[in-house]
């Protein structure tokens, strides 16, 4: 009797163990991911700051679309000769790349993932070779990102954009209509 007894204190005891090992990688882990959605946040406020730097007085309201794409492409202009040096992977550091990587793949494998690739897949296909700064091609669809997949990305503030771009996910800027930044092939292949 008292073998059994001591075989089950051990075996309590080793299982307090892996749960306390457990529980201490889980908020190891959400801390990570906390700390990384702060200093994604804190690249995206340092280039908002930079953009309300270069577009000065905001322009006077209009219904113009003529005037609205005039100023946009200004702004944007301004943004690029500001942002001169800008390189892949700025706002998107290698580690913050990581983490939306890994968002991106639980989105897609959650139970609304095979509802979420189908609707990727009947989207208009989207080509082209993305470079920090480039306009927006006016004639490529801006494909709508899934609900599900946004919920698990931290949320942007009003004038940015998450826009999925074949397997890349790109930032944005709805003012200025360039690209910000890119992640390359951060949606895991959607053909499997």
């Amino acid at each position: 009797m008292e073998a059994y007894s001591s075989r089950r204190r051990h075996m309590c005891v080793a299982a307090v163990c892996i749960f306390s090992l457990l529980s201490g990688a889980a908020a190891s882990g959400a801390t990570d991911n906390s700390r990384l959605t702060a200093e994604f946040q804190q690249r995206v406020k340092q280039y908002l700051d930079l953009r309300k730097k270069a577009a000065g007085q905001a322009p006077k309201p209009t219904d113009s679309p003529q005037i609205i794409a005039s100023s946009q492409r200004d702004l944007g202009n301004k943004v690029r000769v500001m942002r001169a040096g800008a390189k892949q992977g700025e706002i998107f550091a290698p580690e913050i790349a990581q983490y939306f990587r890994r968002q991106l793949t639980a989105a897609l494998a959650g139970q609304s993932g095979k509802k979420v690739r189908a609707s990727l897949h009947r989207a208009e296909p989207v080509k082209m070779d993305l470079q920090i700064n480039q306009s927006y091609p006016e004639n490529v669809p801006l494909q709508s990102m899934p609900p599900s997949v946004l919920l698990k990305l931290p949320e942007l503030p009003d004038g940015l954009e998450y826009r999925i771009l074949d397997r890349e996910l790109v930032l944005r800027d709805t003012e200025a209509n360039i690209v910000v930044d890119y992640i390359p092939e951060a949606l895991p292949d959607t053909e499997k």
